[in-house]
């Protein structure tokens, strides 16, 4: 989604002439122009839906996200976090240690408030999807081991989880994570097996910022996700009823893991 001028990451701030606000809004409006263009042209061939990553900031992320739902009318969106205390914790070491400096100087602390600044996304939001969940691993000093240890941020991330079931939200299953070096997904499997015990679904993501990107790490994805017990894959389609009234013409179905392991795509 379009970020406003404040929430710049370094790289845009730095392109010759300065990324904007404004900039970023009118590549987000040719963005949807173009897809529905294509969702058009390819309708009776493939099932196109049109969504939008969203990045809660701060609590006035809301009214930016929900004005930008009302202007352009999307079939889904991902509900991410990406920033604690404004800071952006997955684009450099530098910054990670900025945000757990301003947290009180321990990752424990970063976590937990990644996790709060998580749940008022969830609460304010129900998003259909909940992106990388666990993405405030990634620049800690060892991101492939779990939160068992830390008792107040795994009674977060339990809450959070146990919200987002409640709702019928589904967890992404992001092979980034992979692509970037970690051992597992987001989400790790210790977080991936709670949300099971809970009766919540998964679906399935490359998080892909480049066509070089597309479908990357799948095959690991999936033996991942065997092996923490997922056997059904959830993805979204036209067609009803939907429980999200936001979205009235998409629906959710399933499919076997099993059916995904043998196809083409993924082999």
């Amino acid at each position: 989604m379009p970020r406003e001028q404040q929430d710049l990451y370094p790289e845009e701030a730095s392109i010759d002439g300065g990324y904007s606000d404004k900039v970023l809004l009118d590549t987000f409006r040719q963005y949807y122009d173009e897809a529905r263009r294509l969702q058009q042209l390819y309708l009776t061939d493939i099932n196109i839906l049109i969504g939008m990553e969203i990045d809660w900031i701060r609590p006035l992320s809301r009214v930016y996200i929900e004005n930008l739902l009302s202007e352009f009318p999307l079939e889904l969106f991902v509900g991410s976090v990406h920033h604690v205390h404004c800071v952006p914790i997955d684009y450099s070491t530098a910054l990670f240690d900025e945000a757990r400096r301003i947290s009180g100087g321990s990752n424990e602390k970063l976590f937990e408030d990644y996790f709060d600044l998580q749940y008022e996304m969830l609460m304010a939001l129900n998003p259909p999807i909940v992106g990388h969940f666990d993405l405030i691993r990634l620049k800690s000093e060892d991101p492939d081991t779990g939160f068992a240890s830390m008792e107040g941020v795994q009674h977060k991330i339990n809450r959070n989880l146990a919200f987002i079931a409640s709702y019928g939200g589904i967890l992404e299953l992001n092979s980034a994570a992979l692509r970037k070096g970690l051992k597992e997904p987001y989400p790790n499997a210790e977080i991936s097996k709670e949300f099971l015990s809970l009766g919540g679904s998964f679906t399935i993501s490359d998080d892909s910022h480049g066509v070089d990107q597309i479908g990357c790490h799948y095959q690991e994805l999936l033996r991942f996700a065997k092996q923490v017990g997922i056997l059904q894959i959830t993805f979204f389609e036209k067609g009803f009823p939907n429980k999200d009234s936001r979205f009235p013409d998409v629906t959710t179905n399933k499919t076997a893991l099993s059916q995904l392991e043998s196809h083409p795509f993924f082999t």
